[in-house]
């Protein structure tokens, strides 16, 4: 079976025409698809039946099944799916008071990454998502959003999975996001816990699309600790990669900051973190840790976190505390966890 959304219109209509149909069927499942988010070929109303027929046999409108979702206190709604192997993901969407709609998705099934405090690195490494999959978790929510009037606004490459360990999939998926969805690039975020070449190679792609890096220590061996990948790309490296992002694309960087209680709260710490940012482009977004069953790590207090973010505006640094999403349901800070909690239960749903 043919997953359609993993076709350009051109593949698409190759296909249509070497299953025996007229080139312009291809424009009317196209428009069906994207125009009006449909979600079944029986729904494609000026298409004759021994089409869709064709259609039914031969081709699916995605491949994401749907295993449970769960709907927090403040609106987040997190859905965990089970690819045609088995591999588990999860996506989540985040409404705020302007109307905005936020979809979190992920490129990856697990993280290979290994950052001790996330969830996602704790579960390992499954497989790279392709440019389709990746982009069905926002289709799904555009779609469901659509039937109730509103629109999916933003989309941030946060979820399970490290975007740019799995660059080109990623890549093509942000440019399903703008041409099939018309999401504006400054309205998708891509998140990297440092890959410090395809930082580089990301700015030369000429996109208004943001970057966020997941920093959250200002030291190398205790960055290192945290996040393996530091002993790869230390943080000299990865800034250096991020001044050569600002200095091709004349864009902001934000930072992501994790706020563990006791590790990374202080105001030395904060210290630190200006002086290694004073003079770029950037802002830093303060998250309150979410607790995993993994890492015996607490997020940080309110008061410490307001102090943190006054320090670094004393060095020329913006910062903002920001509010975890979800967070009675796992789903704050991109540590999204219901496959690891869900491991044992799995089979009730098989």
């Amino acid at each position: 079976m043919i997953n359609l959304y993993e076709l350009s219109f051109n593949a698409l209509a190759e296909f249509i025409v070497e299953l025996g149909e007229k080139r312009f069927r291809a424009r009317q499942i196209w428009d069906w698809m994207y125009g009006r988010r449909v979600d079944s070929f029986d729904a494609m109303g000026n298409l004759p039946r021994a089409t869709i027929k064709r259609l039914n046999e031969t081709t699916t409108l995605g491949i994401l099944e749907l295993i449970t979702s769960q709907i927090s206190r403040d609106g987040t709604e997190k859905r965990l799916y089970r690819l045609t192997d088995g591999q588990l993901i999860e996506s989540v969407l985040m409404p705020y008071d302007n109307n905005r709609q936020t979809a979190c998705i992920s490129s990856q099934a697990g993280c290979a990454m290994g950052c001790v405090f996330c969830a996602s690195g704790q579960m390992g490494f499954g497989r790279n998502l392709s440019a389709g999959e990746i982009f069905e978790q926002a289709m799904i929510f555009a779609r469901d959003l659509a039937a109730r009037g509103e629109r999916l606004s933003n989309v941030v490459f946060m979820g399970m999975g490290e975007p740019f360990h799995n660059y080109n999939a990623s890549l093509e998926a942000i440019h399903y996001l703008m041409d099939r969805l018309h999401i504006g690039a400054r309205h998708i975020t891509i998140s990297t816990v440092g890959l410090a070449p395809q930082i580089r190679r990301f700015a030369d792609e000429g996109l208004q699309v943001k970057l966020a890096v997941s920093l959250h220590k200002s030291d190398d061996a205790e960055r290192s600790a945290l996040m393996p990948v530091n002993r790869r790309w230390n943080i000299a490296e990865l800034m250096e990669a991020c001044h050569y992002y600002v200095a091709r694309t004349n864009r902001r960087i934000t930072f992501e900051w994790a706020a563990i209680a006791g590790a990374n709260d202080t105001e030395e710490e904060a210290r630190r973190l200006g002086n290694l940012l004073s003079g770029l482009l950037c802002h830093v977004n303060i998250i309150p840790l979410n607790p995993t069953g993994g890492y015996s790590g607490g997020p940080a207090a309110a008061s410490n976190l307001h102090r943190f973010s006054e320090v670094l505006r004393q060095f020329g640094v913006g910062a903002t505390v920001r509010v975890r999403r979800g967070i009675d349901i796992d789903a704050g800070c991109g540590q999204l966890k219901t496959a690891i909690l869900n491991r044992d239960q799995i089979a009730r749903y098989s």
